[in-house]
């Protein structure tokens, strides 16, 4: 995912305005495995003219586990591979770049002077007069015990009823992408001892549901699971849903939830007689990379 803003203003006056962007080609650039978008200026820029644009984009599948496995004392460790310079097509006046880990743990991380390290953050640069195309490839080496949770795939069906409902349901296929598990899984050690003993594992899983869900259920082939809290306002609901056993790296769990929610909550009809259907698409679990989504939406014959 890739987005851009500009930013106008300063310091507690500023203001974002979002900005389009595009996948592009670029024949000229040199052989190297990357993607190229163009950033389109809500306004044209005369000569001498500037402006401050702010660019997020999201990697997925981006860390690697190092070890590869990791018994259920050890906490993950994990590389991180960039370069140090922004890959760019123009010439670069000046640049740093900051590089910031979830804990002070690190292994270790590339210098390239100038390099500087205080706490969580390294700092890269500044660097100065860049050529186009200029990389500096780095690597960091840190403590990562944020759940890895991927779902492999989710097929997600959304049923319109005659009788003013809408019915959701929802099968995961989840698995725990981090470090793999090896050597056996202690349950006394990790119900008495959570915080150091099984780190990266997880337990829980949130998900946001639409306001005034009802017939709200989470079960597996087993069966319904009773280990799941449903808690619901005028804006959302929120179920934390919890699967038989934690997961450990390379351990996988399928399930299904499943819900209702009112008709009249989703469907509008226009002034042209054309009925239209209000409602968020995809996986609703928080802090969840999804590899394979597929929507099925049955209509009213």
């Amino acid at each position: 995912m890739v987005d851009a803003s500009a930013i106008k203003g300063k310091r507690k006056k500023t203001t974002s305005v979002r900005l389009e962007v595009k996948p592009t080609e670029l024949p000229d650039a040199p052989p190297i495995d990357t993607k190229y978008f163009t950033i389109y200026l809500a306004n044209p820029l005369n000569s001498g003219e500037s402006t401050t644009l702010e660019v997020l984009y999201v990697f997925t599948h981006f860390l690697e586990p190092f070890p590869a496995e990791i018994a259920q004392s050890e906490s993950q460790l994990v590389f991180y591979h960039d370069t140090a310079l922004i890959l760019s097509p123009y010439h670069i006046k000046q640049q740093t770049t900051f590089i910031k880990t979830p804990s002070t743990k690190v292994e270790s991380f590339r210098r390239m002077e100038p390099t500087n390290r205080v706490g969580t953050e390294i700092k890269y640069g500044p660097y100065e007069d860049r050529p186009p195309y200029s990389i500096s490839p780095i690597h960091v080496h840190f403590e990562n015990n944020s759940p890895f949770a991927v779902v492999e795939e989710l097929v997600q069906e959304i049923e319109i009823s005659h009788w003013g409902n809408i019915q959701v349901t929802e099968h995961y296929k989840l698995v725990h992408a981090g470090a793999r598990h090896k050597g056996v899984f202690s349950r006394v050690d990790y119900q008495s001892r959570q915080s150091s003993n099984g780190a990266s594992s997880f337990r829980y899983l949130l998900a946001r549901l639409p306001p005034r869900v009802h017939s709200v259920y989470y079960r597996d082939e087993i069966g319904n699971i009773s280990s799941s809290h449903l808690r619901t306002d005028s804006l959302k609901s929120e179920l934390e849903i919890e699967p038989r056993y934690p997961l450990f790296g390379g351990w996988k769990a399928t399930f299904v939830i499943g819900y209702g929610i009112p008709l009249q909550d989703f469907l509008f009809e226009s002034s042209d007689d054309k009925r239209y259907l209000n409602f968020t698409f995809g996986c609703p679990l928080i802090g969840m990379v999804v590899d394979k989504l597929t929507i099925k939406v049955g209509l009213v014959e």
